[in-house]
């Protein structure tokens, strides 16, 4: 029952981006990060209540850099929504895990631990085949002049990761998961009603404004549904499993855009989700020699 838990989160996180990539011909990216932190902050504060959660934190600075990054990500990933076939977009935010990986062996490098280097070596292994595969994602985009769009993408995967490994230290803090996803939901609204009042508003058109609602509930019920997964079942099943989400996106794309994805980029998201799958696996391995 925990890995459906992380399907039905992929599910309703593919759903989503089908709403952004609706909505974006209507609405600019931090217009679309702004209704999405609203809703999600809206929720999230009726959670806290529910469960009488406090919403005061003895860790602000934590929840400030967690809401900084995941926001940066956030709009990195709706821009490459609007700009990219669905399936592409979403590759390239998930790998937010095979960065996690990255920065783990770097922070070891940069350490001088030797001997932990060379126990690292099929993790970095699994980093660099996994570039090999950004490169085969990415050139049937460069090839259709999007080469911006594909660089913002590969980066909301990167910052993604910083926000992940933040979250994870906040929960070691014992901060409940309904005040950090508030945090960072209200910092999102927060950013977008800042940068909306430099751009301006986009008129509301009927019934497309209408998308707008479905993104903050989605992306609230998504995030709930992978929580639960995570706290509930085995963290390298449903990790891997986070994965569907692309397969999600690539049918959604498929039949609802007419997204048409070469051969080679099918090839190269095949590359990126079986590499993320092995570093998953491996990082699991090397927890688990160190807990023993």
């Amino acid at each position: 029952m925990q890995a459906l838990w992380m399907v039905l989160a992929s599910l309703f996180f593919s759903i989503m981006s089908v709403c952004v990539k609706f909505a974006a011909a209507y609405f600019s990216t931090f217009e679309l990060v702004f209704y999405r932190g609203a809703i999600g902050a809206v929720i999230m504060a009726i959670a806290c209540q529910r469960k009488g959660i406090s919403l005061q934190t003895t860790v602000p600075k934590m929840h400030t850099w967690r809401a900084f990054t995941g926001v940066v990500s956030l709009a990195a990933w709706f821009y490459a929504i609007a700009y990219l076939p669905l399936a592409t977009a979403m590759t390239l935010n998930y790998m937010s895990g095979i960065w996690v990986a990255a920065f783990l062996v770097g922070a070891t490098l940069w350490q001088g631990k030797r001997h932990d280097v060379m126990r690292q070596f099929p993790v970095m292994l699994t980093v660099v085949i996994s570039f090999l595969g950004v490169v085969m994602v990415l050139r049937p985009t460069i090839e259709q002049d999007q080469v911006i769009a594909g660089l913002v993408g590969l980066a909301s995967g990167m910052i993604a990761a910083l926000a992940y490994i933040q979250v994870a230290e906040l929960g070691r803090e014992g901060e409940p998961v309904e005040r950090t996803v508030f945090y960072f939901s209200l910092a999102a609204a927060v950013s977008g009603a800042l940068v909306m009042l430099y751009t301006g508003f986009s008129e509301w058109v009927w019934p497309q404004a209408w998308l707008l609602l479905p993104i903050g509930i989605l992306a609230a019920l998504g995030q709930w549904c992978m929580t639960r997964a995570y706290n509930d079942g085995a963290t390298m099943v449903v990790a891997n499993l986070q994965y569907s989400g692309i397969v999600f996106s690539a049918l959604f794309g498929l039949f609802l855009f007419g997204d048409q994805i070469p051969w080679m980029g099918w090839a190269g998201i095949c590359i990126i989700i079986l590499s993320g799958i092995a570093a998953t696996a491996l990082r699991e391995r090397s927890l688990n020699k160190v807990s023993t």
